[in-house]
């Protein structure tokens, strides 16, 4: 008997679509990943400290909350409590990446969604049921699909660079900006895109300069773009140079930046306590290639607006998988509840 509703990815766009999913009794099959793939459990998030901005979870004594709503057996995966946020004699911070992505796993098994920790390495959609292959198993067959996969932040690749993340390195300035860390400290920002001033932009209301290394003499970003980035006096740019090594120690994490210049030999540390990757994601939708319709960047195209439908019927796309504009953890858990819906109504109408 073919499932009703496969889920593949478990950021905040899969655990949205398995928790309305499962609650419509559609028992949901969920593929999560392995820490092997790009796509890892608990999606983008688990690489994130402490979120902010998702509505619902203003800063307060997180930990008593998560530990009393995940499963004992998976408190072994919450990541450490911060220090310096106590009050009144408890912890008192913005909920975590990870305890994020576990409560919304807990939701989703609380309601019967099944969990498969594997990767889904191929799919065949020329038929029907749909079916996908998972990397350890049989193949699954499957009346809907949600792809949920999932988009990861493009690094330099830098060893220094891995050694910092989440220590004053990110890839999202909108995500981890404001943090206190980062408060009227000079920054970074690494790129010379669109994307590069917007991140630089959105920093300066928080920082006390923003440093953006291009390793040209000249932006790839718009011309209106070059201009609020010239025009903003908070903003440096430095022309002519790549980051070629995170500077930082075990107390304070990243505390500068060595730049090497593109025209010469020569090298300048500079004063940061924060730097912000700006160049760019990559879709995981590799699997995909050739079995849904993608834009140039290879994210997965809705083809209806307001709708998840992607090319192929009964195949649904949600979160960054088919998102390279807002990317954020709301906005993806948003259209995961979207894509439980469509493929709510789809079922009805073919009657299953």
């Amino acid at each position: 008997m073919p499932e009703r509703v496969v889920i593949i990815g478990s950021g905040p766009a899969g655990w949205s679509a398995a928790i309305y999913a499962a609650r419509a009794n559609l028992n949901p099959l969920l593929f999560e990943g392995t820490v092997k793939q790009d796509m890892i459990p608990l999606g983008q998030l688990a690489y994130t400290t402490e979120v902010e901005n998702f509505a619902g979870f203003p800063a307060g004594d997180i930990r008593a909350f998560v530990e009393s709503a995940v499963a004992k057996d998976r408190h072994w995966n919450l990541p450490p409590v911060p220090k310096g946020h106590e009050k009144d004699g408890r912890p008192h911070y913005a909920v975590q990446g990870v305890e994020l992505m576990e409560l919304m796993k807990q939701q989703a098994l609380n309601f019967g969604t099944r969990v498969v920790g594997d990767d889904i390495v191929d799919v065949d959609f020329s038929g029907r049921p749909l079916r996908v292959i998972p990397g350890d198993g049989e193949p699954v067959e499957t009346h809907t699909v949600i792809v949920a996969t999932g988009a990861r932040a493009n690094y330099l690749g830098l060893e220094s660079e891995e050694k910092f993340k989440n220590r004053g390195v990110s890839a999202c300035a909108v995500c981890d900006g404001a943090l206190p860390r980062f408060r009227n400290k000079p920054l970074a920002v690494i790129g010379g895109g669109d994307s590069a001033i917007e991140e630089a932009t959105y920093l300066t209301a928080f920082a006390s300069k923003v440093y953006l290394v291009h390793r040209r003499d000249a932006l790839r970003a718009s011309k209106i773009m070059q201009d609020r980035a010239l025009n903003n006096k908070k903003i440096e740019i430095v022309w002519n140079h790549v980051l070629q090594e995170v500077l930082g120690d075990d107390k304070d994490g990243v505390t500068a930046m060595r730049l090497s210049s593109t025209v010469d030999d020569s090298t300048a540390d500079v004063d940061v306590s924060g730097i912000f990757l700006a160049i760019g994601h990559t879709p995981n939708t590799g699997f995909l290639k050739g079995k849904l319709e993608m834009n140039e960047k290879g994210y997965l195209t809705w083809t209806s607006r307001f709708r998840t439908y992607t090319s192929v019927e009964g195949v649904f796309a949600a979160g960054d998988v088919a998102d390279d504009y807002y990317r954020q953890a709301i906005t993806s858990a948003g259209t995961g509840c979207m894509a439980a819906l469509d493929a709510e109504r789809y079922l009805a109408e073919k009657g299953h």
